[in-house]
């Protein structure tokens, strides 16, 4: 569904070149749910603008839904549906009108735009909404909105941006089952998320950008594997019997990132569960007495900190949002 080759793009900036993609490689593949990690200024909005024809590649080829996205951009458009974060509807306009308009500039006709408008409105948990204005309507309301007038020309190919930002807890797991359910209708689904907990529920595979480069790529449950085994901490009663627990810890295999502190002693090592009966009998020999065990599946937080040496949100080198060339340029 999605092949791109050597993308990048570089911006023309007042402080000179930024080069916020160098060289980006990436497969999607039909029917897959894949998330798109990075941090703030790692270049995955530019790269997803890109393969929506919102921008042109500096550099790179790439075909996207079956369509060359040099040689017919159009052809792109026509078979995608892209859902901004920032929204896309007009306050007061009414909800139903927004989406037979977007409906009928990809060619549907007024009847058939109203009729799968309405179909989706139930379907998206949006019944008896189809004549409020869109200033009306709850975040989560909104949100699932935006996905209607993304879905009403009937994409194989859908671009979601951030599509849970700012929606309470109740509204995102909602918004889950929903996305999950257009895969099972056949769509094939490319998001970007800066919640890693919404990536490891709902992607089939994720991929990890920094500094404009793929740094990961996997299921989560590959890129888990990754991280050094798993996380172990115990607890002492006796600060002072650290060093002799960090001795211990020390002669098991495989035991890495082994620190202590005056609450006690945390490392990582592969089986950590299976791991734990024999050290707790060791321990115990020497007379040393615990008050507290933890063992700690890897997590999505710890692949994207081992992968990239910061959090998600962490600022990246992209560029800056008051340079105009960014904003103003779309391809038309």
């Amino acid at each position: 569904m999605i092949e791109a080759r050597g993308l990048v793009r570089t911006f023309k900036t007042k402080r000179g070149p930024v080069q916020a993609v160098q060289g980006v490689d990436l497969d999607v593949a039909d029917g897959e749910i894949v998330g798109f990690l990075g941090p703030n200024g790692a270049g995955k909005t530019t790269t997803m603008r890109m393969l929506a024809t919102l921008i042109k590649p500096t550099n790179g080829s790439a075909t996207v839904a079956g369509c060359d996205l040099a040689a017919d951009p159009v052809g792109v458009r026509r078979r995608i549906g892209y859902v901004p974060q920032s929204g896309s509807t007009l306050p007061e306009a009414v909800a139903g009108d927004e989406v037979v308009d977007h409906a009928r500039l990809y060619g549907v006709s007024k009847a058939k735009a109203i009729a799968d408008g309405q179909r989706l409105f139930e379907e998206l948990d949006l019944p008896g909404l189809w004549r409020r204005q869109c200033k009306t309507l709850s975040g989560g309301q909104r949100r699932r909105l935006d996905i209607v007038m993304g879905l009403i020309h009937d994409p194989k190919l859908i671009f979601l941006d951030e599509p849970t930002t700012g929606l309470d807890p109740q509204a995102r797991a909602n918004l889950w089952q929903h996305i999950r359910g257009l895969r099972d209708r056949g769509a094939t689904i490319f998001l970007t998320t800066h919640y890693l907990d919404e990536a490891d529920a709902l992607c089939d595979r994720i991929l990890v950008i920094d500094h404009g480069r793929i740094v990961a790529a996997g299921t989560p449950e590959a890129l888990k594997q990754q991280v050094s085994g798993d996380g172990v901490r115990l607890g002492l009663s006796d600060p002072a019997q650290a060093p002799a627990v960090a001795r211990i810890v020390r002669e098991l295999d495989g035991a890495v990132e082994i620190e202590t502190d005056a609450g006690g002693v945390s490392f990582r090592i592969p089986r950590g569960g299976s791991v734990l009966p024999g050290l707790l009998r060791q321990v115990d020999a020497v007379g040393i007495e615990l008050d507290g065990v933890e063992v700690h599946r890897p997590t999505l937080d710890d692949v994207f900190l081992t992968m990239t040496g910061r959090s998600l949100r962490d600022d990246g080198p992209g560029v800056p949002a008051d340079e105009p060339e960014q904003q103003k340029e779309v391809v038309v």
